[in-house]
């Protein structure tokens, strides 16, 4: 309890050389909430893609990815952030934390796999940002959400942030290759080659409309 004070005081744990490692010791307790957050919303998820992998011939859901992010990622964003590393500032400004991607063969599937769980009464919806309608300036497209869901422990009940991410496979496939670019650019890539990326995200959107198309002429019910 006394490291806990400590890293969640108002001073910076990591001017101290020793408080780092307090810090990191301290977050690695602090991420267990989150550890079930995750384990409660792929719960969800699992229940309704085995419903329809049962009882439909069309399942929405094709695969999920959780992240937890780890000690050393937390401080380095508070640090990007300019903001000091304890705890109540992680607990305030960190709100993606814990993260699930879920991945979608159409388009609509998104929204519906969106309107299946946020309808459920546990979860409750803090914001919507909807890069699909209004995609990022360098043609980024998905749905995120921020939820929270209750985390029964044993002594108190902690109501959980969770970033949900929802997109087609094409919007995956482009975040992927993207993703690896910045990061063999180290962030910095040059003008043509992120002018190319743009063109690559219209044409999966495009990909994704052809599709969600031919869908919608054999099953015109979703």
């Amino acid at each position: 309890m006394e490291e806990l004070a400590a890293a969640g005081s108002g001073r910076d744990p990591l001017d101290e050389a020793v408080s780092e490692e307090v810090l990191y010791r301290t977050l690695q307790r602090f991420r267990l909430p989150y550890k079930f957050a995750l384990d409660e919303i792929t719960t969800k998820i699992s229940i309704l893609r085995q419903e329809f992998e049962e009882t439909h011939d069309h399942s929405p859901i094709e695969h999920v990815r959780t992240r937890l992010k780890t000690p050393e990622s937390v401080i380095d964003k508070v640090r990007r952030l300019g903001l000091p590393a304890t705890l109540p500032t992680i607990e305030a400004q960190v709100r993606d934390i814990a993260g699930v991607r879920v991945v979608c063969p159409f388009a609509s599937d998104v929204y519906w796999i969106s309107d299946m769980l946020t309808s459920q009464p546990d979860l409750t919806v803090m914001e919507v940002e909807d890069y699909i309608i209004t995609p990022k300036e360098n043609g980024y497209r998905s749905l995120h959400l921020l939820v929270t869901i209750p985390v029964f422990l044993s002594d108190r009940t902690e109501h959980v942030p969770v970033e949900l991410q929802i997109r087609t496979i094409a919007m995956d496939f482009w975040a992927s290759v993207e993703h690896s670019i910045y990061y063999k650019y180290d962030g910095t890539v040059p003008p043509g080659l992120a002018d190319e990326l743009k063109v690559a995200a219209e044409t999966a959107a495009s990909l994704d409309a052809t599709m969600s198309d031919l869908r919608s002429e054999v099953r015109p019910d979703r």
